[in-house]
């Protein structure tokens, strides 16, 4: 059988190993630390994941399309869940025996027509292997990002200086000034959790202020009502002004503004402010158990200026300032190719490379939204592709797609679920046609992107999918009845209009006629 080596086994290792088997491929998988699961062992050496923190995704979001989490399961799972569900789905597809635990991947460089791959494991002996397909998966939040303040190594407060990744015991902090630095979703996490853990004051500093929303509302997950199918088409088809005020109508009206809290207005444009999930944050602000300042100007000692002139005395300092893209193992060659640095990586539709074949990457790009099921829209198509089941891109959409991802070099690298999901899946040929499946049409248009309705349609679909897909989008309200309702409707007519592709526009007109019924 083909032998494929996957460095990394976490969520994205595993699954493409889980694929690739499946496909006839021998996979291996190299992975530093001492179990499976990557991120979510808590592994403090390789993890940035601290011992209360529970997902920001609702545990349908956050599982592949072969295994559920079990009945009982927090809508909001803790990481030690998540982990577990990782083991589980390892032991289901038989990959633990094909994972070399406490192994470092020094090198991996083009041999020929494949790829050489060097490694050292945990007794220090090396080995130097040739496979003629290798997958990266090594995640994209491994190597924490401090910006420069001016005069940081000054600091002498007693809880000092780290980084969300180091974020490990809140005791540590309970009494002390502490700011938080930056306003993504850890800094804002581990802000609320130092408010509502005792520390006697939590300052965020950030340069803007994002859009905060909540995980949860009115009892329905937030990633069941902004990760859809509509919005992909919708970002695909319509001016990005349109795409960016409906999105921040959708905010404001279910999580309020920030300023209504008592944080700075962001930017009008959501997409120039960013979106953060976080539950806590917005309550505790209003409460006045968390303050928002600007950025830090400097630091003297334990002063810690800020730039709209005012200073505080602070005991600790934890930047929540994002991660920058570490992938040390490429050779300067393939680095070269892919023209990487600490943020930037050409790649088309996040996956392959025109000129590295046999190379290709899992959940390596920045994201917004669950990760899970894009992971496994990735692997499968990674296995098809590798297997001959399904064609590749050419090289000219390949070129394209590297276009398309250099004109936005610079700017934001996010990509929101939806978007990445359906062009991957439409890769894979697995991307369902919703005129085909009448039933479901409301659960796929505007219910969660559930890794299970990529099984519907194409290679490896499943009878039982459904039934399941129905049952995740009616399970925490997301759509309660089969039937559109009227705002749908019109929404689904605009559009139709502007979509330029006769056969939605037909199924619209069929689901959307007065007396249909989905």
């Amino acid at each position: 059988m083909p032998t494929t080596a996957i460095i990394g086994a976490g969520p994205g290792g595993l699954v493409a190993a889980r694929w690739l088997k499946k496909e006839g491929f021998d996979p291996v998988l190299f992975e530093r630390g001492d179990r499976v699961g990557g991120q979510w062992t808590g592994d403090p050496r390789y993890s940035g994941v601290w011992p209360s923190m529970r997902t920001n995704t609702s545990h349908m979001m956050t599982a592949f399309s072969d295994l559920a989490h079990p009945p009982g399961t927090s809508v909001y799972p803790s990481n030690q869940a998540v982990c577990a569900y990782l083991q589980r789905y390892a032991e289901q597809f038989d990959l633990a025996p094909r994972v070399r635990l406490r192994t470092e991947v020094r090198e991996i460089a083009r041999d020929g027509s494949g790829y050489v791959v060097r490694s050292t494991n945990g007794d220090g002996a090396r080995r130097e292997e040739t496979y003629r397909n290798v997958v990266v998966a090594t995640g994209r939040y491994r190597t924490p990002a401090i910006p420069a303040v001016a005069g940081l190594s000054s600091f002498s407060g007693r809880g000092g200086i780290a980084h969300t990744f180091q974020y490990k015991e809140t005791e540590k902090y309970r009494g002390q000034r502490v700011v938080v630095a930056g306003c993504s979703i850890s800094a804002l996490e581990i802000a609320s959790d130092l408010a509502m853990t005792g520390a006697a004051r939590v300052i965020t500093s950030s340069r803007r202020q994002r859009y905060i929303v909540q995980k949860i509302v009115a009892g329905v997950p937030t990633d069941h009502l902004v990760f859809t199918r509509f919005a992909a088409l919708a970002t695909e088809s319509l001016p990005g002004e349109i795409v960016a005020r409906n999105l921040k109508e959708f905010i404001t009206r279910t999580s309020g503004r920030p300023e209504q809290y008592g944080a700075p207005k962001p930017a009008d444009n959501v997409f120039e402010a960013g979106i953060a999930p976080c539950q806590h944050f917005l309550p505790l602000l209003a409460e006045g158990r968390i303050e928002v300042k600007p950025w830090m100007a400097g630091i003297d000692g334990r002063a810690v200026r800020f730039a709209d002139g005012s200073s505080e005395e602070i005991d600790a300092v934890i930047f929540g300032t994002g991660y920058d893209l570490d992938l040390p193992f490429l050779s300067e060659d393939i680095r070269r190719t892919l023209d990487v640095d600490k943020r930037h990586i050409d790649l088309h539709e996040f996956t392959f490379h025109p000129d590295l074949p046999g190379l290709a990457f899992v959940a390596i790009h920045p994201q917004i939204g669950p990760y899970f099921p894009s992971a496994e829209l990735q692997a499968r198509w990674i296995a098809y592709v590798w297997s001959g089941a399904r064609p590749g891109p050419s090289r000219e959409e390949m070129e394209a797609g590297l276009a398309r991802y250099r004109a936005r070099r610079g700017g934001s690298q996010e990509v929101p679920l939806h978007l990445a999901a359906i062009r991957v899946a439409r890769g894979a040929g697995v991307e369902p046609d919703v005129d085909r499946w009448p039933e479901l049409a409301r659960a796929l248009l505007f219910g969660p992107l559930s890794a299970v309705s990529f099984r519907l349609s194409g290679r490896d679909s499943l009878l039982d999918a459904p039934r399941r897909t129905a049952e995740v989008a009616a399970s925490q309200g997301a759509v309660p009845t089969p039937e559109f309702t009227p705002e749908q409707c019109a929404q689904l007519r605009a559009l139709a209009a502007v979509r330029k592709d006769a056969s939605f526009a037909r199924f619209v007109e069929r689901a959307t006629a007065p007396g249909a019924a989905a």
